[in-house]
């Protein structure tokens, strides 16, 4: 019990610092200038991974942000869920209106009650925010269609020996999980997914950004 009420306190501070962080990152940005620079890396995002959205398929955004991939899959009906959203809405970077194939709601992962409703999920650099990790990956994978497809990237530790002293005392307040790629591996795989696919998107210095292609087992 002790160790949950530290995990969710630790989430809940994640959270107020990623709302801070939102707020001051944006207020040098012109909305245009930003919205146009966002799609522009969704989609070579989507070409350099070979992601191909069918018209018509049931999309899940999961943890969408102000900007999520959601803005160039018009031709898709796509439901996006973040639990910051409320604090979105206040930021002229936040264009719900433009994107009416998206139903936007504020929700956290872990309440999502979905069951077999998408063919594809994007969890894209959101896995390592969530206040509890092994339910934020069933809730994918009980969302996911059995011949549905999940896209889940993550920054993963590239030095096991540091990934214990981040965990413990993380040097990034916003990111309450922090793991290396095996560990990651080994969750998404006791979630019930098969790893079809996995590809390094931007090496780092102590993190690399990486990206599955999942499966239902």
């Amino acid at each position: 019990m002790a160790k949950q009420r530290h995990s969710n306190l630790r989430w809940k501070i994640a959270q107020w610092a990623e709302a801070r962080w939102w707020k001051r990152y944006l207020a040098a940005k012109i909305p245009e200038n930003y919205l146009a620079q966002k799609a522009a890396y969704w989609h070579r995002i989507m070409q350099e991974t070979g992601i191909d959205i069918a018209p018509g398929s049931e999309v899940l955004d999961a943890g969408c942000g102000p900007a999520g991939i959601n803005m160039v899959l018009s031709q898709a009906r796509v439901s996006a869920i973040d639990p910051l959203l409320g604090h979105y809405t206040a930021l002229p970077h936040f264009q719900a209106g433009a994107f009416p194939n998206v139903a936007f709601r504020q929700m956290a992962l872990e309440e999502l009650e979905a069951v077999a409703v998408f063919d594809q999920i994007f969890c894209l650099n959101v896995i390592n925010h969530v206040a509890d990790l092994p339910l934020s990956l069933q809730k994918l994978r009980q969302a996911l269609k059995p011949d549905g497809t999940c896209w889940l990237s993550v920054d993963a530790h590239r030095y096991p020996i540091l990934q214990p002293v981040f965990a413990a005392i993380p040097g990034d307040v916003l990111h309450p999980h922090q793991y290396t790629l095996s560990q990651y591996e080994a969750q998404v795989k006791r979630a019930g997914f098969s790893i079809l696919r996995r590809q390094r998107l931007k090496p780092g210095g102590l993190f690399d950004y990486w990206i599955f292609e999942l499966k239902r087992v």
